[in-house]
């Protein structure tokens, strides 16, 4: 392991990450309790890091709270990432793990549209091309990305039964099952089909959300029916989390561990 070194940086990213989550801010005797340093430490450290502009200070509350400069490294972070790069490293990952199809896709309307896609190693596989559309109400991916709709966008998209176009004969019909299946995600965090977009493919889908708490896409495994069973599922569904949650924090969202 290598020699921790700078105390007093480490110090100054502990008072950074500790405030990050505070939105009013924190006294100094507060910030002192928190991370157990001594006041004259933590004072010192405060007024260096608002000197900088990483922090601000009320003067009329004493609050210590996060600053500009702070703000300008989140967002220096931000234009350097891009949705499908990190979607492609978070997938490979996944893909990596249970040797299936798994791919990302963002909401367009009412269509789910794929940005990765990584193959599966066996050669019996299911066919999608990124950049394809498909209807969001019959693929599991994109019921991940409805679930995260309000209920008004749900009406504007999906006013009547007439509004949900079938892909095969399993495909969701009514909007009540529509809206039964968005509610059971939203408890649950994740979402699934049997041959809902394809009479011979399976798939479960977890939504992925930003630093803002957005949900910018959603990723899913997708496997052949002859290698689906409700062991294997039980699986698909923990790595398509785990992925989501990756990919999540890789674009500045804080995921509980």
């Amino acid at each position: 392991m290598a020699r921790l070194t700078a105390p007093a940086l480490r110090r100054g990213l502990d008072i950074l990450e500790l405030l990050v989550d505070q939105d009013e801010g924190l006294r100094v005797p507060e910030i002192t309790q928190h991370l157990g340093l001594p006041r004259a430490t933590t004072h010192e450290l405060v007024n260096t890091l608002a000197d900088r502009g990483y922090v601000t200070v009320s003067k009329e509350t004493g609050r210590v709270a996060i600053g500009l400069n702070a703000l300008r490294l989140g967002a220096g972070y931000e234009r350097g990432l891009d949705l499908a790069t990190v979607g492609r490293e978070c997938a490979g990952e996944v893909a990596r793990a249970c040797g299936e199809t798994v791919q990302v896709v963002v909401r367009d309307g009412r269509f789910a549209v794929f940005i990765v896609r990584i193959d599966s190693k066996y050669s019996v596989r299911l066919v999608s091309q990124v950049g394809s559309r498909l209807l969001a109400s019959c693929t599991a991916g994109g019921k991940a990305l409805l679930s995260a709709l309000p209920a008004r966008e749900l009406d504007e998209l999906f006013p009547n039964d007439k509004a949900l176009q079938q892909m095969t004969s399993n495909s969701i019909s009514t909007r009540k099952r529509l809206l039964a299946e968005v509610e059971e995600a939203r408890e649950r965090g994740w979402t699934e089909e049997y041959c809902e977009s394809n009479d011979h493919a399976a798939c479960v889908a977890a939504p992925v959300y930003d630093r803002l708490g957005n949900c910018v896409a959603a990723m899913s495994i997708s496997v052949p029916t002859p290698r689906w069973g409700d062991t294997e599922k039980e699986r698909y569904v923990a790595l398509v989390l785990d992925g989501a949650r990756a990919m999540a924090q890789r674009l500045g969202a804080r995921v509980p561990s």
